[in-house]
């Protein structure tokens, strides 16, 4: 571990520290499972850039300073950019997704009206990636640069929603986006292959649309979900 990774760690400790939660109650307001927050804390996972920066503002702290260590840190890691992708246990096709809560002020706004589909697919010409792989694993495409050259790879349509798979080039990275006209709380979910990262959103139509980044190179094998009001909606496998 070089030397800004550890001081970045450090200040992580710190900062949890000083919010006073537990780490089921970080669980539960960031997109960041409790396992997920003991591998970034414990230093055994390099947390990305969006996990960081809620830290800071849950623990009433400007995120600037601690983000400028943990860019710091990310160029001084040694190997290939990409970072690990975490191991999470094996599931079964058809069990229950598994829900994380997204910060709402990490939540992108979005005002859904019965078009408001085709705006995903306006991609640009020149898109530099603010992460890429591993370390944008777990943040929200709007967090970062992501979304410019996302496509669509798979579309699936049931009565009033519309599920998309949407992939990153320039960050590897795949997530779901939903667009609905149905009111109620909605999850959003993403697979790729024993992976999965969810988030849910209470049901305002203000609420988030998209699920967290999961990194791959190959989105083929990624599978995009979205239940609103109890009605679930997958885009069907690669064949």
């Amino acid at each position: 571990m070089t030397d800004e990774r550890q001081r970045l760690l450090a200040e992580l400790r710190l900062l949890k520290r000083r919010t006073g939660l537990s780490l089921a109650a970080l669980a539960s307001v960031t997109p960041y499972s409790k396992s997920t927050w003991h591998r970034y804390l414990n230093g055994d996972q390099f947390p990305p850039r969006a996990a960081t920066e809620a830290l800071a503002r849950l623990a009433g702290t400007d995120p600037g300073t601690l983000l400028a260590l943990w860019d710091t840190a990310t160029r001084e890691q040694p190997g290939p950019t990409e970072a690990p992708v975490p191991s999470v246990r094996p599931r079964r096709p058809r069990a229950p997704l598994r829900a994380l809560a997204a910060l709402a002020a990490m939540a992108a706004t979005v005002a859904l009206t019965a078009g408001a589909a085709d705006v995903l697919d306006r991609d640009t010409d020149q898109a530099v990636a603010s992460c890429r792989g591993g370390v944008c694993q777990g943040a929200l495409p709007s967090s970062e640069t992501c979304a410019r050259d996302a496509r669509t790879e798979r579309v699936v349509t049931r009565a009033a929603q519309v599920v998309r798979l949407r992939y990153s080039p320039s960050c590897a990275t795949v997530w779901s986006e939903v667009r609905t006209r149905l009111g109620g709380a909605r999850e959003i979910s993403i697979r790729a292959g024993q992976d999965e990262l969810s988030a849910e959103y209470p049901g305002h139509r203000s609420d988030g649309y998209s699920s967290p980044m999961l990194a791959t190179a190959d989105p083929r094998g990624a599978q995009a979900c979205a239940e609103v009001g109890g009605k679930p909606v997958c885009t069907g496998p690669d064949r």
